[in-house]
């Protein structure tokens, strides 16, 4: 999954960049209004996490701009700004959520987690597809009752297929949730970690299919 992270204080930044690549997030992170604008008109996200004092453009223009351009990216807001009026006016211009600072990773990645499931329209945070479940509370797969060890990058392969399981998806779609602005990979990159996803999944009724010139379809069968 990939999240757009937004915030002008570097150190802050840096600390969350790193945990939720720990988590096997794909994240891209700019530090002002501006930067932020462009890359949501240029990319798509799962998610993006929202600090509302920034250099340049404001976040609350931001997330503003964000909604008049119809996109329904949950967005969860950051901010030292605790009060009620000022958590009222965020949810008011479009916010999911809000985090006031200082806050403990643990519940940034269950706000996150909860976003995402309502993004995908799923309440229960489990996913069953035959012998493969995905435990959305601690984002681990299981094959046949046993944890599977997959790399982040398989981890984010085969994450965006189950919630699109039964559906194909685009190279380039999975391309661009898996790799961010900084990661140097393209298209065909997906390709290698589509077949060592494929190859931890063997022995199972659980395929990733490729439909030539459409893209990849997680399903339960033949």
């Amino acid at each position: 999954m990939r999240i757009l992270l937004v915030e002008d204080n570097r150190d802050l930044a840096s600390w969350l960049d790193k945990a939720l690549r720990q988590a096997h997030y794909a994240v891209d992170t700019v530090y002002n209004g501006e930067d932020a604008d462009h890359a949501l008109r240029v990319a798509d996200y799962a998610l993006v996490i929202l600090d509302l004092s920034l250099p340049k453009m404001d976040g609350m223009t931001v997330l503003r701009r964000l909604r008049k351009s119809g996109s329904t990216v949950p967005v969860i807001i950051l901010t030292a700004n605790a009060s009620l009026g000022g958590r009222v006016a965020g949810l008011d211009e479009g916010a999911d959520d809000y985090l006031a600072k200082p806050f403990e990773i643990a519940e940034l990645e269950a706000r996150i987690r909860a976003q995402l499931r309502r993004g995908h329209n799923r309440a229960n945070p489990e996913i069953e597809l035959g012998e493969l479940l995905f435990d959305g509370r601690t984002r681990q797969f299981f094959l046949s009752g046993k944890l599977m060890s997959l790399t982040p990058r398989e981890h984010a392969v085969l994450e965006h297929l189950i919630f699109k399981a039964g559906t194909t998806v685009s190279k380039t779609v999975l391309c661009e949730s898996v790799f961010g602005f900084n990661d140097l990979a393209d298209a065909n990159a997906i390709e290698i970690y589509v077949h060592r996803v494929r190859k931890k999944l063997e022995g199972s009724s659980v395929k990733i299919a490729t439909l030539r010139g459409m893209g990849y379809l997680l399903r339960h069968g033949e």
